[in-house]
Formats: structure tokens, C-alpha cells, sequence
């Protein structure tokens, strides 16, 4: 494994300690740089997905937030009328907890337990409903106060439905806070490391491919430099072939007797 050149561009840190490793993982071929392609056009589409779920859930997040500390406001007011109507009932009916106590116990609201679907997080939503069941102490108050005792009812069932309201909003906003630390640290995980690692490897593969293909550019020039010196010898080697066969030609003329050629039989008689 050849280290690949120093690049310009500035990796984060936790990318340049796994660079060198992962470099050597991948053989720089043009399949790998398909596949690096394709990864970092994934790991792209992913981060922009992810992007948009986690500012779906920062919005959500604060207008819990904001639901939340209007709830606690009202449900200050509102716990302190409630209490303070238990103290008027008290003074105008005498002490009737006990005889509250001593009733029936049937729940007459309960709270339903649902989910809200925020871009993929599953909230959980709790709301009251009743159950039909009837009051046992209706007949408090007979004597004296049954109008203050009514009143309590009606300032504790606001603020029970107050409490419901704010418990469903603290279970979401707590459910909340934890899906979108989850989808930030996917989004920088992106950001940060994947990506930036998968960018380094297509550098690294793109530098080694370039380096080929100067290399395998200079080694045919060099195979036709030799091969044209060759054709240079070749044709060289033949020409001083044929001037050499011409010279032999031009001194076997010279030595060679013309008469020989000639018969006299050939030549036909000539009369005078």
C-alpha cells in the first residue's frame, strides 16, 4: 500500500486518523468509485432527510415548550381558586372530608392513554374521559354550604383536567427531547464523519486512478518510442541490404565475359 498525497481539502479530525485505514481497505478501481458514488449520494439523501425530520421536531419541540409553560401559569390560577373554594366550603359546610372519605370510592374520570405521530416519533397523549359512574355524597351540603361544596367540584375537575393536560405534555416534550437528540447526532454523525470519510475515499481512489493512467500514458510512449526505433533499424538494416545487393550486381556485370552469351550457331547464314 502506497500512502496517497497530501490533498488540499481539510478533513475533521476523527476522519483523518480512519483515512489511512480505509484507504487501504479499498482497492482503487472505477467499481469502487461507483460504489463510493452511490454511497455518498445515499449517505446525501439520508442526511437531508434526517435534516428535515430534526427541524419538524425543533418546531414540535418548541411549541411543547410553549404549551407547557402556558399550562403551568393557568394551572397556578387555577389550583389556588380551587384550594381557596375548599376553604369557603369548609367554612360554610363545616368539615366534610371525612364524610367524603367514608363514601364510595368509584372513580367516576379516568385518563385514556393514546399516541400522536410527529415525523416518525410516536407521542404518547393522555386524555380524560368518564366513566358513568354516579356520586355517592351527592347529598353533602343539605344542611348548609351544598353550594360551595358544588363549586369545589367544579374548580378540582378543571383542575384535574388541567393536571391531565399538563402530564401529557411533559411525557411528549420528554419523549420529544430525546428523538431529537437522537436525529442530531445522526445528522453530525453524517455530516462530520461518514460523508467526509466517503469523499476522502473517492479522492484517495480518483488520485490513484489519475496516477495509473499517467503511468500506463508514459509506458506507452516509451512501447512506441521503441517500437518506432525499431522500424528505424529494420528499415535501415534493409536499405543497406539492397545497396548492398545493387554494389554485387553492378561488379558481377563488370567481371562477366558478354561473347560467353553468344552462340555462332544461333546466327543464321548470310549469302553475299
Amino acid at each position: 500500500y502506497i500512502a496517497p498525497p497530501s490533498s488540499s481539502v481539510d478533513y475533521p479530525d476523527r476522519v483523518k486518523k480512519s483515512k489511512a485505514t480505509m484507504s487501504g481497505q479499498v482497492p482503487p478501481t472505477r467499481m469502487n468509485q461507483q460504489v463510493f458514488k452511490l454511497k455518498k449520494k445515499a449517505a446525501e439523501g439520508g442526511h437531508k432527510l434526517l435534516k428535515k425530520k430534526a427541524d419538524a421536531l425543533k418546531v414540535k419541540f418548541n411549541d411543547y415548550a410553549k404549551n407547557i409553560a402556558e399550562t403551568k401559569q393557568h394551572m397556578s390560577t387555577d389550583s389556588s381558586n380551587a384550594f381557596f373554594s375548599m376553604t369557603q366550603a369548609e367554612y360554610a359546610a363545616g368539615e366534610f372530608k371525612q364524610k367524603v372519605a367514608e363514601g364510595s370510592m368509584t372513580a367516576r374520570v379516568r385518563v385514556g392513554a393514546g399516541v400522536d405521530n410527529v415525523a416518525g416519533v410516536k407521542l404518547p397523549v393522555f386524555t380524560k374521559y368518564e366513566t358513568g359512574a354516579q356520586a355517592s355524597n351527592q347529598s353533602l351540603g343539605l344542611v348548609g354550604g351544598g353550594k360551595k361544596i358544588q363549586q369545589v367540584r367544579e374548580k378540582f375537575t378543571i383542575l384535574l383536567e388541567m393536571l391531565i393536560k399538563l402530564a401529557s405534555l411533559q411525557t411528549s416534550f420528554v419523549t420529544l427531547d430525546e428523538a431529537l437528540k437522537v436525529t442530531n447526532r445522526r445528522v453530525n454523525a453524517l455530516e462530520n464523519v461518514t460523508i467526509p470519510r466517503i469523499q476522502y475515499t473517492l479522492d484517495y481512489i480518483a488520485r490513484e486512478l489519475d496516477e495509473l493512467e499517467r503511468e500506463d500514458f508514459t509506458r506507452l510512449k516509451l512501447v512506441k518510442k521503441l517500437n518506432e526505433a525499431m522500424e528505424k533499424e529494420q528499415k535501415k538494416a534493409k536499405a543497406l541490404e539492397n545497396e548492398a545487393t545493387l554494389k554485387m550486381q553492378k561488379l558481377n556485370l563488370k567481371d562477366k565475359d558478354i561473347t560467353a552469351e553468344f552462340d555462332a550457331n544461333d546466327d543464321e547464314d548470310v549469302v553475299f
